[in-house]
């Protein structure tokens, strides 16, 4: 029972709780941000780590006065051009030793799979598309490097793809924090915010466990020749 008070106060008064936060870590928030997204984005490990959401909340909060919004949109989109640049190389450089491995809980050849497809039907494009889709946006990258994708094309696709990320979620956050409703009801705009950023997590989890699983035959094409090769042929026919 006093767990449950613990939470309902921490929800009651998350405005001052957020404050709290920021204050204690100073300049440190911006870095906790970047490390978030830099993961999310670079390591094939972490791709259930918050993304849009976070993105969303960050800019949000700036709107509502506890961020400096040119530092925290310079950091996020350093993040992201630095952690798909990073999964890349990543890729570039194990993905042979990766795909000789048997699925696990962590690499999982079915959003292995998701993602080829995704270069099949979109080409080197799924570089920027992927930035607006969980999972995928992880591995995108990773693939491009397992592909072998020519390294001025990916970091072209890698930029754009950031910028119009980064752009519309922390701008669209600020802008919704700067309303004036929001401005005068900061107890509930920021209650508003971390219910909207729990939406996406609460989303993928629900797919991930109950959604469509790919079949056998379709996961017979996740592997190290099927990646490169379809990495190879989307992004020189399209």
């Amino acid at each position: 029972m006093e767990i449950l008070t613990n939470i309902v106060n921490l929800f009651l008064h998350i405005d001052d709780q957020l404050a709290y936060i920021i204050n204690l870590l100073g300049p440190l928030t911006y870095v906790v941000l970047f490390g978030v997204v830099f993961a999310e984005t670079g390591l094939v490990i972490t791709p259930f780590l918050p993304g849009d959401s976070l993105l969303f909340a960050a800019g949000a909060l700036s709107g509502l006065g506890y961020l400096n919004i040119a530092v925290l949109y310079l950091s996020l989109l350093a993040a992201a051009i630095l952690g798909d640049s990073l999964n890349y190389w990543i890729g570039n450089k194990i993905g042979p030793r990766v795909f000789a491995r048997e699925n696990s809980r962590v690499f999982k050849k079915e959003y292995l799979e998701k993602t080829r497809e995704f270069y099949e039907k979109h080409g080197g494009k799924t570089i920027i598309l992927a930035r607006f889709i969980p999972i995928i946006r992880t591995f995108a990258p990773f693939v491009a490097g397992v592909g072998k994708m020519n390294y001025k094309s990916f970091l072209i696709y890698n930029v754009t793809g950031a910028f119009l990320w980064v752009t519309s979620f922390v701008f669209a956050g600020y802008f919704f924090g700067g309303l004036p409703f929001m401005q005068k009801n900061f107890h509930y705009a920021v209650v508003i915010i971390v219910f909207i950023s729990l939406i996406p997590v609460v989303y993928e989890f629900v797919k991930h466990r109950y959604g469509h699983k790919l079949s056998r035959k379709q996961l017979l094409h996740a592997n190290y020749s099927e990646v490169k090769k379809t990495v190879k042929k989307s992004t020189t026919e399209k």
